[in-house]
């Protein structure tokens, strides 16, 4: 096997957190693990017309072992129209988790 096929054979340069060397790793895997995930994944997981409008400013995991996410709107007039989205928001995480994870999404200024 060459070095073109291999994923591992990537190098970056400049130091990393632990958390993000390990989250590319779990991304080559194919494993799902945390909230760091989700927050590292966001444009992937929401989608980019989602990731356009809103990141995520917290992410708390309750007793029951499900989030409840905070998302601060690029723009607080996109605040009413990701509230309409909130459905769909959390299909989309609970689809990629493959769990039903989150219990509530709000947002904040």
């Amino acid at each position: 096997m060459s070095n073109q096929e291999n994923k591992f054979s990537e190098r970056i340069k400049r130091p990393q957190t632990l958390a993000g060397a390990l989250g590319g790793l779990m991304k080559i895997l194919g494993v799902r693990a945390s909230d760091s995930d989700l927050v590292a994944r966001w444009p992937e997981i929401a989608g980019p017309e989602i990731a356009a409008l809103a990141q995520i400013c917290a992410v708390r995991k309750n007793r029951n072992n499900k989030y409840n996410i905070v998302l601060r709107p690029i723009n607080p007039a996109f605040a009413l129209q990701l509230s309409y989205q909130t459905e769909q928001i959390k299909q989309q995480i609970n689809k990629y988790f493959g769990y039903d994870a989150v219990e509530k999404i709000s947002f904040r200024r």
